[in-house]
């Protein structure tokens, strides 16, 4: 008797995975369906992946214009005809794209229409299925804030959906877990340099508010952007930032209670017009060092909110970006 009655408690984590599994893959699938129905074509011609960035093949020459990249300057040419020319490169036939997806407990939160964590996997969706074509590979690293794990990139639409499954299916870590709040995504994008790799992409999407961020009235450098700088030194770097409305601004309830998602800490906050005003100015310091620590490090900036169409905002960036290349603008 005792035999059966412990069966059915050890099959009960078999069955909530099985069960976490099927809702993963609904999600996945709506999602998909989505993003084909939006995204598909959109980046169809000469641009291989979501950056536009060049390849690694030596093209022709065209004269300099304000924004190129003055590594790629032809010496030889500009000598020859006294006017500024930069060596045009050619796409790479094959392109491998990296994501690190920061999944930790700050992105548990939401007062839209997600949490930042569905963004987050939403955009990683997006990404891959702009992505994977042509032979194109696509690996990740996920950290939850307590763990991290690399998934080979592989190319192929099944892979990519396998893998982007793994990503969705990480669990979440428990309020408090995380030992290191400023260091965890510094390694979580440290893990993209390792091994080197080939020049390819790098998209890091998280809403980085890592502890230096988070409790400095006045933001220096973050530890994720030393990493991110030598990221940037190699690959085309996209930084995806996560938002929700109420990181912005408080709104006029009274006395609020919060919950802070990191570290589980309660606190009862008075909505009145002085701290909704105060709120909001360090809201704004706190999203401009964020902002200036990527610009330093060199990596194109997408902003998504839980609040807004996030494919929209994709679509408008990655136009922006072709504009911007047409113009010779790289960044």
């Amino acid at each position: 008797m005792a035999r059966r009655a412990a069966a059915p408690q050890a099959q009960a984590p078999a069955a909530d995975l099985v069960a976490e599994t099927a809702a993963a893959e609904a999600v996945l699938k709506r999602l998909q369906l989505t993003i084909t129905r939006k995204l598909d074509g959109l980046l169809l011609g000469d641009y291989l992946g979501l950056l536009p960035g060049p390849g690694s093949e030596a093209g022709e020459s065209r004269e300099y214009r304000a924004g190129d990249d003055v590594r790629r300057m032809d010496w030889p040419v500009t000598a020859r005809t006294t006017v500024p020319h930069v060596r045009q490169t050619i796409s790479d036939r094959e392109l491998e794209t990296w994501l690190c997806v920061d999944l930790s407990a700050s992105l548990d939160f939401g007062t839209a229409r997600c949490e930042k964590r569905d963004l987050a996997i939403a955009a990683a969706a997006a990404i891959g299925h702009l992505t994977v074509r042509g032979g194109n590979r696509v690996g990740a690293v996920v950290t939850n804030g307590e763990s991290l794990k690399r998934l080979a990139a592989r190319p192929g639409r099944m892979n990519a959906h396998g893998m982007l499954r793994r990503v969705a299916l990480t669990p979440r870590a428990p309020a408090g877990g995380t030992a290191d709040h400023a260091n965890y995504l510094a390694d979580a994008i440290d893990a993209l340099n390792r091994p080197p790799r080939r020049r390819g992409q790098a998209v890091v999407i998280s809403d980085f508010l890592t502890d230096d961020i988070v409790q400095s009235d006045s933001p220096g450098e973050p530890a994720w952007e030393r990493p991110m700088k030598k990221l940037a030194v190699r690959h085309d770097v996209l930084a995806i930032e996560i938002v929700d409305p109420r990181e912005l601004s408080l709104p006029a309830v009274g006395v609020l209670t919060v919950v802070d998602p990191e570290s589980g800490a309660v606190h009862e906050v008075s909505t009145d017009a002085k701290v909704r005003k105060a709120y909001a100015d360090a809201a704004a310091t706190q999203r401009g060092a964020i902002a200036g620590a990527l610009r330093r490090a060199g990596a194109a900036h997408l902003r998504l909110a839980t609040d807004s169409d996030w494919l929209l905002d994709i679509v408008r960036f990655v136009a922006a970006q072709r504009r911007g290349r047409s113009r010779g603008t790289t960044r």
